[in-house]
């Protein structure tokens, strides 16, 4: 009972792993896109575009002039 078992929970883990693998493969290689530009963004991709970079020590714009060499 116990052989059987371990062979039947390695299996299940081996296809979840090649599920998982293959995955971004299969994105890669569909035809449509997976954004379509025609639409607008969902309001969840334009609320999260200001706080992408929060981790940036780079803060407001630069008050600094340069010259042009």
């Amino acid at each position: 009972m116990s052989r059987t078992r371990n062979i039947m929970v390695a299996s299940g883990l081996v296809a979840f792993a090649s599920a998982g693998l293959a995955f971004p493969f299969y994105m890669a290689s569909s035809r449509q896109p997976v954004i379509d530009p025609s639409k607008p963004l969902p309001p969840q991709a334009t609320f999260r575009g200001p706080y992408i970079n929060t981790g940036s020590r780079d803060v407001g714009p630069d008050h600094q002039t340069y010259t042009k060499k």
